[in-house]
């Protein structure tokens, strides 16, 4: 009797020593090698296994542990899985185990199923296999491997939620790291405790340098004045009781670049509102920034430029009509030819905004010709020389049996009357402007070239985006909208072509642009269009 008790003891003792071992893991694997080995240990088994049903509420088991079994033998055990707690109580148990024995070779004298239940509901189930007909099991020890086989189910509950956690966390991260955007997580000292790759990319620090760093520090973002709004104005302290605070301003990369960024916060707080951390979604809106200064830039200058001729025409309109003033015809002439060409240049400025909306809208339309280029180049050139000084040449390298070209004839002519004028403004020292075109396979290449001050290599790519204008001291002395290149540009590409340019600074540019012959061509008397009059001068 007194044996009996102490094996009792003994056996509770040690189904709390496994207990606190199984539930202290969360690994999954882990727990599930260490309860199907314990049980194997307490049921006297030589080998067992554990199956567990699917998450996702499937009624299949399947085996996911063993002991004593290698892998290699667990298809086997597919139709004891297959059995319900029913058929595993009559024969159709005993003609499967004998089955699986052969099929396997093992010795399965003897089975003992615990099944594992959580809450009401079923989890999987412990199979321990013996090879030898042992004693049955008494009422206590019944209740003792129920109480293993609770604890275990616990256990394997607790690793399946934990390994659910990781999985989502892995997916967060995983989306986190692959957003367009710059996301990075605070904790509730406003340090930063996650910084994906877009970041990285936007702010120049590195991931190990960012993490444990204050947001302000790496961020930094600027207004107009250089002051640290994240020090001075942070939305995540001045405004709490707002959604998704926003900021905005400039911020140095530490690569030097100047960025202009905004920074959106999904703030974390307690019940009490206590600030817990934030998510910050951060995007380089510096392209829609600049492109908002154009805009305000663009229209101040064109106001100005509005204003101008519509003052000119009312100023001399005043003069002339003043009844106690006796004009001659020569001066009422040279006044009335001001008004008309204040009242074109009125006129083409309009134009051209309309051609602006038109473009945007996607409905210039195209009326579209074969026609001599030469012509109208010459039409452009003899306009320009009539109006310029002694300081210009203009020379033409456009034979008179150059292939016509296909295209909307008025259109290209205010394609080549903005590159000649644009030549005529950028080069005030003067100089030879020319105009030449070769062609190639099925497409003219026309160029305009000048000597002039010269185009920045970093300029090059912007001059043609709407209302852009170089940055230099003739963009301050000359008149100009910035929207110029703009229009030529979308004539082009209109017509399917492209315009490009090739420019030094001080030694002069040379805009090209193709269109389509009316007919296939392939040669042509001209300069080749890659050869300039002296090494390293556009325009040559």
């Amino acid at each position: 009797m007194l044996e009996l008790t102490d094996h009792r003891l003994r056996q509770r003792e040690y189904l709390l020593q496994i207990s606190r071992a199984i539930t202290a893991q969360l690994d999954l694997t882990s727990v599930l090698n260490l309860v199907i080995e314990v049980a194997v240990e307490m049921l006297a088994g030589t080998s067992g296994l554990i199956a567990l049903y699917e998450e996702d509420g499937s009624e299949e088991l399947r085996i996911y542990a063993s002991a004593g079994l290698r892998r290699e033998v667990w298809p086997a055990f597919g139709p004891l899985l297959a059995l319900s707690p029913r058929e595993a109580a009559r024969e159709a148990l005993i003609h499967v185990m004998r089955t699986i024995a052969a099929d396997t070779g093992l010795a399965l004298r003897q089975m003992i199923a615990l099944p594992l239940t959580f809450h009401d509901t079923p989890v999987g189930v412990i199979y321990v296999f013996r090879a030898a007909l042992n004693v049955a099991f008494s009422a206590d020890d019944e209740q003792v491997l129920q109480a293993f086989a609770n604890q275990a189910a616990i256990a394997v509950s607790n690793a399946r939620l934990y390994q659910g956690a990781v999985r989502e966390k892995q997916r967060l991260n995983a989306i986190i790291e692959q957003s367009a955007d710059g996301v990075m997580i605070l904790d509730s000292r406003w340090r930063i405790t996650s910084f994906n790759k877009a970041m990285e990319q936007l702010t120049g620090w590195a991931r190990e340098e960012a993490v444990g760093r204050p947001c302000a520090e790496v961020l930094g973002v600027r207004n107009s004045q250089g002051v640290n709004l994240c020090l001075v104005d942070c939305p995540l302290q001045r405004r709490p009781h707002v959604t998704n605070p926003v900021i905005e301003g400039w911020m140095t990369n530490r690569d030097g670049r100047e960025l202009y960024i905004q920074s959106r916060y999904a703030p974390q707080r307690s019940p009490n509102g206590a600030f817990l951390g934030a998510i910050a979604n951060v995007r380089d809106i510096t392209e829609q920034k600049r492109e908002e200064e154009l805009q305000n830039t663009f229209i101040s200058i064109i106001s100005h430029e509005l204003k101008t001729p519509v003052s000119i025409i009312k100023g001399y309109a005043e003069t002339l009509r003043r009844e106690d003033a006796n004009w001659s015809q020569e001066t009422l002439r040279d006044g009335f030819q001001v008004i008309e060409e204040e009242a074109d240049r009125l006129a083409n400025q309009i134009q051209d905004l309309l051609d602006v909306s038109r473009f945007l809208a996607g409905g210039l339309h195209l009326d579209m010709t074969d026609w001599p280029l030469p012509a109208l180049a010459r039409q452009v050139v003899q306009g320009f020389a009539a109006q310029t000084d002694e300081r210009f040449e203009f020379e033409l390298r456009l034979p008179e049996d150059f292939p016509p070209v296909h295209g909307d004839y008025e259109r290209i002519r205010m394609v080549l009357t903005n590159l000649v004028s644009n030549a005529v403004k950028y080069s005030p020292d003067g100089g030879t402007i020319r105009i030449g075109a070769k062609a190639e396979d099925e497409l003219a290449i026309i160029y305009v070239a000048d000597k002039g001050i010269g185009i920045p290599p970093e300029e090059q790519q912007r001059i043609f985006q709407r209302f852009y204008r170089v940055d230099n001291r003739l963009r301050r002395e000359t008149q100009g909208t910035g929207i110029g290149l703009y229009l030529t540009r979308s004539i082009v590409e209109a017509h399917g072509g492209r315009i490009w340019v090739e420019s030094q600074v001080g030694r002069g540019s040379r805009f090209l642009f193709t269109l389509p012959l009316a007919r296939r061509q392939i040669t042509a008397d001209v300069a080749p269009i890659n050869a300039l009059d002296h090494p390293g001068t556009p325009g040559g």
